[in-house]
């Protein structure tokens, strides 16, 4: 290995590993010997504010995290496409899945997407792939002139699942960034960001934001990613400052987009949009312009983070039904204004905390970015108490939204117990009901031993050892491609 790699690997210890991984597979014939061999790592991602406001243009404040997913793809002379990834064996599922470009052809053109995703999920041992495979479809769609031979793929991840830091996002991003340099094309930031979100809603039909595409895309290490998802403005990066610091504990409770709760949710924002058209007779039209379909019309050109807080208080608020069941709902209202949720007739929503929340939590990041984004000598104690509360009503938000849990509200519980030893503030991340929580502090001594004394009691409590996120690590774009080949 070249000197370049030497020094990357002594800054992520996993590449390291990695490569060694690498140069066993091509003793073993999975890669060939000769050819080049392209690796991209992408970690997951940590959310700070902002969470579940990214569908409905929000402001969301974003990090990276130290855990990663690392990819290395090699292209082959024939059709022939191999993916491996041996650490899901353990659970049971298929770690090497092989099949031909031309599975995914019929009659000259590439198949209907119904038919890929009845195909991915015939084998659930199999659904691992779903994203890899939905960056492969989404490039030949685009380009098929360009992706005309296979490749093989091997995969290492420690982004721990269904604990709300987007290990998904990670599965998405790394394997689309190298298959795409492969193949000569060229992707990065936004639109990186964008192809890898139409993965996850169109393929795998989970509902979500493009905030934690862009954050595993463009963070850095020790940087928050600010962006404005009307669909996707991004701002440029914010340091942590030296005198705070964050962390991350997994409350043990799974979390996933495509969670019920998550749907109801983000369903009942959607509710709560149309009512609020209907009161100020705006009609929505179907914009199909960009990367994804979404509702407009004139006022807030469809993103509910565009009404003014004190407005909504006064105007929309108390003229908002509590909850309505979908049943009723679609008697009231045709089309719902989200081509990616659906209005279940059985199901009852909470219309005006879903809807409150968009328009409050936009307020809330706005002005938690202001004051973290301030020179480090003005963090004084009362900035500090501001962005903690900020966060505690985050954290309520959710609840209000059916998208706590009892042992995320533990851990927030346990944070407001050390307020008096340098710990500032907690909220639930992501999607909520689960997940993980993000705990903001000042970078003291007091702070971790308060931090260590939470983490004890949490244990006593959920009677198991909490997974602990600490540290940041660069985005895909910073860590860019790492070229080997083994002659």
């Amino acid at each position: 290995m070249d000197q370049a790699f030497n020094q990357l690997a002594k800054q992520y210890p996993d590449l390291a590993k990695f490569e060694s991984g690498i140069r066993m597979l091509v003793e073993k014939g999975y890669f060939q010997k000769g050819p080049e061999i392209l690796i991209n790592r992408t970690p997951g991602r940590l959310d700070l504010m902002g969470g579940n406001d990214d569908y409905t243009g929000g402001l969301v404040f974003e990090t990276t995290i130290r855990e990663a997913t690392l990819v290395a793809v090699q292209p082959r002379p024939d059709q022939s496409v191999r993916f491996y990834n041996p650490a899901v064996k353990s659970i049971g599922w298929k770690e090497k899945i092989e099949f031909s470009l031309s599975d995914l052809m019929e009659d000259g053109r590439v198949k209907p997407l119904e038919e890929v995703r009845d195909w991915i999920n015939q084998d659930p041992r199999s659904s691992w792939c779903a994203y890899i495979l939905g960056d492969l479809y989404f490039l030949i769609n685009k380009f098929p002139e360009k992706v005309i031979h296979g490749f093989s793929l091997y995969l290492e991840s420690d982004v721990p699942l269904g604990k709300g830091v987007s290990s998904s996002a990670a599965l998405e991003v790394a394997p689309m960034k190298a298959m795409s340099e492969m193949y000569g094309i060229q992707v990065q930031g936004v639109e990186l960001a964008e192809w890898t979100q139409w993965v996850e809603i169109a393929l795998t039909q989970s509902a979500c934001g493009i905030m934690d595409q862009l954050t595993v895309v463009m963070g850095d290490e020790d940087y928050f990613v600010p962006m404005l998802c009307q669909p996707c403005q991004p701002k440029a990066l914010v340091k942590l400052p030296d005198i705070l610091r964050l962390w991350g504990i997994d409350s043990g409770v799974r979390h996933s987009v495509a969670g019920i709760e998550y749907e109801s949710a983000r369903a009942a924002t959607f509710m709560g949009y149309r009512f609020l058209c209907d009161l100020e007779k705006l009609e929505p039209v179907l914009d199909k312009s960009g990367a994804l379909p979404r509702w407009i019309e004139s006022r807030w050109n469809g993103y509910l983070a565009n009404v003014s807080p004190s407005q909504f208080r006064t105007r929309y608020e108390a003229r908002l039904p509590e909850s309505i069941s979908g049943a009723n709902f679609n008697k009231l209202y045709t089309p719902h204004l989200d081509p990616f949720t659906p209005v279940r007739p059985e199901a009852v929503y909470p219309v005006r905390a879903a809807t409150r929340y968009a328009v409050e939590e936009n307020w809330r990041v706005q002005s938690f970015f202001s004051l973290i984004s301030r020179p480090a000598e003005l963090l004084d104690t009362g900035t500090g108490a501001l962005l903690g509360e900020l966060m505690y009503l985050a954290h309520h938000g959710y609840s209000e939204c059916g998208l706590g849990s009892e042992a995320t509200d533990k851990i927030v519980e346990l944070v407001q117990g050390e307020k008096a030893n340098d710990l500032l503030g907690a909220k639930i991340t992501g999607g909520g009901a689960g997940g993980t929580v993000a705990i903001l502090g000042w970078n003291t001594p007091v702070a971790e031993a308060a931090f260590q004394r939470l983490l004890e009691k949490y244990a006593v409590w959920s009677k198991s050892k909490p997974y602990v996120f600490s540290g940041s690590s660069a985005g895909c774009d910073k860590f860019g491609l790492v070229r080997v080949s083994y002659p």
